[in-house]
């Protein structure tokens, strides 16, 4: 087998990996599609970036958001993670979702650029405003009320999101298209791990 999964742990890989995609200069490497359920029951598939690899996949978001609100109302979601260096390969990994802790969202939040910082405080994601000059005058008031931007407190609808995977799927191309599938299945004992054909 050509792709080594290096223990039974398969979130060590995903970290493996997606370290050998930063420094193969990937282009962002931490970007992931997330998948959840909207609230009429079709799939709603969107980009994040992966801010943190420990018991799960963590993303941070507006709460209020699409995104949020499914979440919410359905927590579970899918992820894929794809990189095209140093070699061209896929993690799929699908699970319950929970919230991760105010102090966790409260570090994260304080490792933001400034702007950012005060785009997040300013509206609520996914929200129907009548038109661009809306964002910006709010932007304009977080920005005289919070001069200086590590003042500006997390907003409380803004967090952290888990994908705690019960399935986490490795998949590596190969040119003769033998390409290497490896799947993880979470259970009581810890993760069954089954090699998949192409």
């Amino acid at each position: 087998m050509v792709l080594s999964d290096n223990g039974a742990d398969p979130l060590r890989l995903v970290s493996e990996w997606l370290q050998a995609a930063r420094d193969a200069d990937e282009p962002l490497p931490d970007a992931m599609t997330l998948a959840t359920i909207d609230v009429d029951g079709w799939p709603a598939a969107r980009m994040v970036m992966l801010r943190g690899l420990d018991a799960g996949l963590v993303f941070y978001t507006d709460g209020e958001s699409a995104k949020g609100a499914e979440l919410a109302a359905c927590p579970r979601a899918a992820i894929v993670l794809h990189w095209l260096a140093p070699r061209q390969r896929q993690v799929r990994a699908a699970g319950p979702v929970e919230v991760v802790s105010d102090e966790e969202a409260d570090g994260y939040w304080r490792t933001r650029r400034p702007e950012v910082r005060w785009s997040g405080a300013a509206w609520t994601q996914s929200e129907v405003i009548p038109g661009r000059q809306v964002l910006e005058q709010r932007l304009a008031e977080w920005r005289r009320r919070y001069p200086d931007s590590a003042d500006v407190p997390r907003p409380g609808r803004w967090r952290g999101f888990r994908v705690v995977p019960t399935t986490v799927e490795f998949w590596q191309e190969e040119l003769d298209g033998l390409h290497d599938r490896l799947r993880y299945r979470r259970s009581a004992g810890g993760w069954t791990k089954e090699q998949l054909s192409p």
